[in-house]
């Protein structure tokens, strides 16, 4: 400070501070020597405090209106340089401003992914962020823990602890509280008043209140995200079949936008599918009868030790003894099945059967 600024300090005799910035927390008042005239005015206005320090020493708080500086004023900070006698002479002493008002739109947010167990998807990674409130509550512990002899204590200097230690605590209540992922969205707000209620001893031991913490997203990798989406259209669409529709449609749909690049294949298969669609739903079919509940009954009877079942007139009867077959149509054209056989066999190539077929007459010849 040259000579002009020095002679200038000389006839200055009020003390205030208009913060043009928005987002200083608190600011020393510049002095020539730090040299304050005995009796100058000292302006406080509302949203703020100010702390006068003299010899290392916090000496007097003065909250908003005007104050006059001088020894009648300042007990504490007289006692501190020993004035016994009252004189009138310029004294040496620092003033910090402190804004009192709530700085808003503090941002936080994860800058890594947060692993937890979710009770629904299991382990999960997490990023989340939000805004903030925060005032100053405390004017000299903020100066004695974070200030020291800073000029000029700006937002931004406290930031990242601050965020820090939102992230911390936002992990530890997401852990802990165990609420399933997709309940998330409906407790953000509730969730985020527990984090500031968690937060603000630790607040306190720096002279800040936290006022407002809000979660605005809590979100999951896209890759997760693209599933839950798949997951989501599925169960709107109701079950496999309507899924395969419906991305048989899309199939259609993309084809349409790029016939350069179609699958004639796809094409013919997607056509024959949605033809069959266009059928079904221009001849309806009446809708079965509910099946009336069952009755409760009596345990069925116990099949036959050989059950067989034959084919007649293109249908399948049975099961039937072995002694039962030919009172029941078997002829040596009929198929027939019975348990341990791979598969339908025509009747005259079954060994067991060969005796019973040989009792029935010869079929009669064809007619000329």
């Amino acid at each position: 400070m040259g000579l002009f600024e020095k002679v200038r300090a000389e006839f200055i005799d009020i003390i205030e501070w208009l913060d043009p910035s928005q987002d200083t927390i608190a600011y020393r008042f510049e002095r020539f020597q730090n040299e304050i005239k005995m009796g100058a005015q000292l302006t406080v206005r509302p949203g703020q405090v100010a702390i006068l320090v003299g010899e290392g020493q916090v000496a007097d708080i003065y909250e908003p209106g005007r104050h006059r500086l001088d020894t009648k004023n300042m007990p504490v900070l007289t006692t501190l340089m020993g004035w016994k006698y009252g004189f009138n002479s310029p004294f040496k002493a620092e003033v910090y401003f402190f804004n009192t008002k709530i700085f808003t739109n503090l941002k936080w947010g994860t800058a890594n992914p947060i692993t937890i167990r979710d009770p629904e998807l299991g382990p999960v990674r997490l990023r989340a962020y939000g805004t903030y409130t925060m005032r100053v509550n405390n004017a000299r512990t903020l100066l004695e823990q974070l200030i020291s002899t800073d000029g000029l204590f700006q937002t931004d200097e406290i930031s990242d602890q601050l965020r820090n230690m939102i992230v911390s605590a936002f992990a530890s209540s997401v852990g802990q509280d165990q609420t399933p992922l997709f309940d998330l969205a409906a407790n953000y707000q509730i969730m985020g008043e527990q984090i500031r209620t968690t937060m603000q001893p630790q607040m306190e031991q720096f002279g800040l209140e936290l006022k407002q913490l809000l979660i605005e997203n809590i979100s999951l990798p896209p890759e997760v995200e693209a599933a839950l989406d798949k997951r989501a259209s599925i169960g709107i669409l109701g079950n496999m079949q309507q899924y395969t529709q419906y991305q048989a449609a899309n199939a259609v749909e993309q084809s349409a936008k790029n016939p350069g690049g179609a699958s004639p294949g796809l094409d013919l298969g997607v056509g024959i599918a949605m033809g069959q669609q266009i059928a079904n739903a221009m001849n309806p079919q009446a809708p079965a009868a509910p099946a009336a509940p069952a009755a409760p009954a009596a345990p069925p009877p116990p099949m036959p030790a050989a059950a067989w079942y034959i084919t007649r007139d293109g249908q399948n009867f049975g099961p039937y003894g072995q002694d039962q077959l030919l009172a029941n149509g078997l002829t040596t054209q009929s198929n027939v099945w019975k348990q341990g056989m791979a598969s339908w066999q025509p009747a005259n190539t079954v060994p067991e059967l060969q005796a019973l077929l040989s009792t029935l007459p010869p079929p009669p010849p064809p007619a000329a």
